[in-house]
């Protein structure tokens, strides 16, 4: 039984894969991981993440203005946004990482929103889904995306909030991210989450190299790693393994139109 990988998320344009792509594309396809969705964080990026997916057949671009790094996110920023998004890459697939996060001291947390007010516009208006980052902002993004009701919509990326709040962003038509957090056993609701929501709601990724997975902690996260992300969500869910693959598989296809299986 062959199984396929698609990572939907894989900051590829971070160490430790500078410099060594080819080669760590390849331990990935070893894996499975035909296929991996590279999302940037601010605009400075957008150039090197385009040409990583355009020199490479594996890769997939994903352009958008990371909250986390709020501040530095221009008018500019958001200009640039446009015109990339307007000259239609063909390896562009989606707009992201973008989204909301109330980690950090100063969050700027109006700014935050209206970035990805304006970010969520773009995404209506070049059809292309959104891949979201949300900590501890679960309930007020759900609103943002209910607000913008986007064609395409996305994905909520390395999902760790409740059951019910899962349930609310599939009901607007997100997709959920299943990355390493599923890996350590005291995880126990992220666990339990990923175990009852419908198999076609849900993506693999690895957000490498950042969430390493239990027993390579320390380690830089790899692509290649969302086999064993996959082995995890196969003990938690009562499907046999070759549907869950297919099933995550074709969910990702579905959503991210501009990938070529070819």
């Amino acid at each position: 039984m062959t199984l396929r990988f698609i990572d939907t998320h894989c900051h590829f344009d971070f160490p430790p894969f500078t410099g060594d792509e080819a080669a760590s594309i390849e331990r990935a396809a070893q894996a499975g991981v035909e296929k991996i969705i590279v999302p940037s964080t601010e605009a400075a990026w957008f150039e090197r993440v385009m040409a990583l997916a355009e020199n490479h057949d594996a890769l997939y671009a994903a352009l958008g203005l990371h909250p986390i790094v709020i501040e530095q996110h221009t008018d500019e920023s958001l200009e640039q946004l446009e015109r990339c998004l307007a000259s239609r890459p063909k390896k562009l697939v989606a707009i992201g990482e973008i989204g909301l996060d109330l980690y950090r001291d100063d969050p700027q947390f109006e700014r935050q929103q209206t970035v990805l007010d304006a970010q969520l516009v773009l995404a209506k208006r070049y059809d292309l889904p959104v891949i979201l980052h949300s900590r501890r902002t679960h309930d007020t993004l759900a609103m943002h995306l209910r607000r913008h009701k986007l064609p395409r919509t996305g994905v909520v990326h390395g999902f760790a909030g409740s059951l019910q709040q899962a349930q609310r962003f599939i009901e607007l038509g997100y997709k959920i991210g299943v990355g390493g957090t599923i890996t350590y056993p005291r995880a126990s609701k992220t666990r339990e989450v990923m175990a009852q929501l419908p198999l076609t709601s849900l993506l693999l990724e690895t957000d490498a190299p950042d969430m390493p997975l239990n027993g390579f902690q320390g380690q830089p996260n790899r692509p290649e790693r969302a086999a064993r992300v996959f082995e995890i969500l196969c003990e938690l869910r009562p499907e046999p393994a070759e549907k869950i693959a297919d099933t995550l598989f074709s969910n990702s296809i579905q959503l991210f139109e501009g990938i070529s299986l070819g």
